[in-house]
This record gives C-alpha cells, structure tokens and sequence, in this order.
C-alpha cells in the first residue's frame, strides 16, 4: 500500500469520525429542529461517504470502493434538501427531480457496471456533484431576504463563504480532475466546514474565540505534519503534504472530539448561575448555604457589621457605598495605600486568605468574603460574581 492511499485513508477516516461528532453536537443543541434533522441527514450521507472510502482505501476492497458511490451520488440530494430548509421553502421541483435521477443513475450505475469505464464516470460524477452545489449556491443567492431574519441572512452568508471554501478541497477527490495531488483533501474540506458551523452557533465573543483557537489549531498541526514529515528519508513536497493533511485532520477531529465532551460534561454540572436559578432558598442566608456546595463558593463567609466590629464599620462605609465588588489584586481602588479603609479591608482579606470582597450592602455594612482559585479567575467568573451579587442584594434577609 502506497503512502498516498494511505494518507487517503487516514484523512477520510478522520473526516468520518469528525462529523459523527458535529452530528451528535448539532443534535444537542436543537433536536427537534426540522434544519436539524435535515443537517443530520446530509452530514450522515457525507460521513457514511468518507467512512466506506477510508476502509475500503485500507483494506483494497474494490467492492466497498464501488458501494462508496451510492452516498457520492446523494450528496447533491442531500445539500438540496438541507437548502430547503434553510431557506423555508421548496426547491423547483425539477432540481429536486434531476438531483433524486442523477442519485439513482450515477449511484447504482457505478455499484453494477461502470468500472470498466472508470475516467468518464468520474468526471460524470464530478459534474453532477459540482452541479448540484452549483444550483443550491443559485438559490441562496437568489432569495428573498426580506422573508428571512437577519440572523438567517447572515448565516446562509457565513454558509455560502464555508461553501466557497470547501470546493477547491472537494475537486482535489477527483483524480480525473486533479490528477497529480498528492492526497485527496475533501475530507479535510468537510471538517473545516462543520468546525465553522460550530463556531457559528455561538456568540460573537465565542466564535471569535473559537476562530482563534481554529486558527492556532490549523497552523500549529501543520507546521507537526511538516516537522514529522522531515523524519523521513525520501521526504518531498508531496509527502511533506500528506503528513500536513494527516496532522490537521486528526487535530481538527481530537478538536471536536474534545470541545463536544467538554460541552457535555459542563452541561451535566451546573454553574454558579444554573445552580441559582434552580435553587428553592427564599431568604440571603439559605441562598448562601446553597452557593457554598459550588467549588467556587466554599470558602465563602459572611461579614454582617455585627461581626466587623474589629475593622470599624463606619470606616469602611464610604469606600463600599460606591463599589460592588472588590479584589485583591486591584488594591487600593484607587485611593491611597494608607487609607485606614484600605487598611481595614487588606487585613480582613488577608485574616481569610480571600481574593474577592462581595459588598452585599454598604448600610448596614454586609460583605461576602471569599477566595476564588487563580485556575478559575478570569473574566467569565468576575461577571458570574457581578451577578450573584446582585442576585444576594435583592434577595430578602427573612421569608
């Protein structure tokens, strides 16, 4: 078995079990969505595709090369259909017949009886196949904005720019177009094509973040293919590209892989904000006992002014009245270091080892008093505190 097949294999592979994850990953979010099912529906054509490709690849079997036709032949069916959905309407039903002929005439025709004719059935099948993307392209470009949300005009725009994207790696899979390329790419397309959609579903500081984090992975797991590659005694540009595809479309996949199980696991453990929005306490001190079973919170205490008689409340009145939250790293907010207030609060921060100063009330003085670990202090949890403060504000001192 030569290195480019391979390459072939492993890339395909890897592609496969990529989108298995995107699947169960957009399933999650929105199952009962009929988008949903629709993606499900053409991402497991696709992933079925690069699954009987790679092992048939691995193994030489030219049975199962030949049954990898069939979901070739449905793909541009299945991006129809998805397209439909996107934009809420039927396609012309003379695509949606041409698309569903074209399935059945090029599919079974490859599975019983063209591989004596191997050239022009692959470029019958390249044609079909960039056809139909051709004519889903058409129709989303063709719609009528006005009847769709912004939000969906701009993720058909963020989609036909994934499009745009993903062609050139799906034309290097016809050897009879792309004859020379060292390993076939569409694989590799697919996997930077669901990572974008996943990045998409978020917010715009996560996909910012997310596009980051992409962007690392991609130049990082080539710059460890091209590296790998110059192990080797006969390396050259084409093996230096197998290994680049191989890297980063096994980092792309671990990605993933990684990203949906974190997601997963954070979803079955609630956060400090899920945790307070579930909990049944009706006064501050039942909402505090339940805060201190958080991680977080557990080496929470609470400071009525009762208790602050060593650091002179009515000291302290005019520095809390107007702040929320306090941290340690911060000191002095902007006074100055021998401010007897500042005094006061350093050496209360410091008797508790605490970080953060939670002011649930100025008069009387009333503080929450805690330490939150430096893995966990960053800016997704000074705003969680933000708003548990104001959630403890607001919440009585009695039924």
């Amino acid at each position: 078995m030569s290195s480019g097949v391979i390459a072939d294999s492993i890339v395909n592979l890897c592609g496969a079990l990529g989108l298995c994850v995107a699947m169960f990953a957009l399933y999650r979010r929105d199952p009962r969505s009929p988008l949903t099912l629709r993606l499900l529906l053409l991402l497991g054509v696709v992933a079925l595709l690069f699954f009987a490709r790679g092992v048939a690849w691995w193994t030489g079997s030219a049975l199962l090369d030949r049954l990898s036709l069939i979901p070739a032949a449905l793909l541009p069916l299945g991006a129809l259909i998805v397209t439909e959905g996107i934009l809420r309407r039927h396609a012309p039903r003379a695509a949606k017949i041409a698309a569903l002929a074209g399935a059945v005439v090029i599919g079974l025709g490859g599975v019983f009886g063209l591989e004596n004719y191997t050239r022009p059935y692959a470029i019958a099948l390249a044609i079909f196949q960039l056809a139909g993307f051709v004519v889903c392209a058409w129709l989303l470009a063709t719609r009528d904005r006005t009847s769709l949300l912004a939000s969906e005009n701009r993720s058909i725009g963020r989609l036909a720019a994934g499009a745009l994207i993903v062609i050139p790696f799906i034309v290097t899979d016809y050897q009879a177009l792309a004859p020379d390329m060292p390993v076939r790419l569409g694989a590799l397309g697919a996997l930077l094509v669901v990572t974008a959609v996943l990045i998409a579903g978020g917010g715009t500081e996560t996909r910012r973040q997310g596009i980051l984090m992409t962007a690392l992975r991609l130049v990082s797991s080539a710059l460890l293919g091209a590296a790998a590659a110059c192990v080797s005694p006969d390396v050259d540009a084409a093996q230096i590209m197998r290994f680049c595809a191989i890297a980063i479309a096994g980092v792309l996949t671990i990605g993933l892989m990684t990203d949906t199980l974190r997601a997963l696991f954070e979803a079955q453990v609630p956060g400090v904000l899920n945790s307070v929005a579930a909990s049944a306490a009706g006064t501050r001190d039942e909402l505090i006992a339940e805060l201190a079973r958080h991680p977080m919170f557990e080496s929470a205490r609470r400071y009525r002014e009762s208790d602050l008689a060593a650091y002179d409340p009515p000291l302290l009145r005019n520095l809390l009245s107007t702040r929320r939250v306090l941290r340690r790293p911060e000191a002095p907010w902007g006074l100055a270091a021998t401010d007897l207030a500042v005094e006061r609060l350093m050496s209360l921060m410091k008797a508790g080892n605490a970080t953060h100063v939670i002011i649930l009330s100025h008069e009387p003085v009333d503080l929450l008093v805690l330490a939150v670990p430096v893995i966990s202090a960053d800016p997704a949890t000074e705003t969680a505190l933000a708003l548990v403060r104001r959630i403890l504000a607001l919440t009585p001192e009695a039924a």
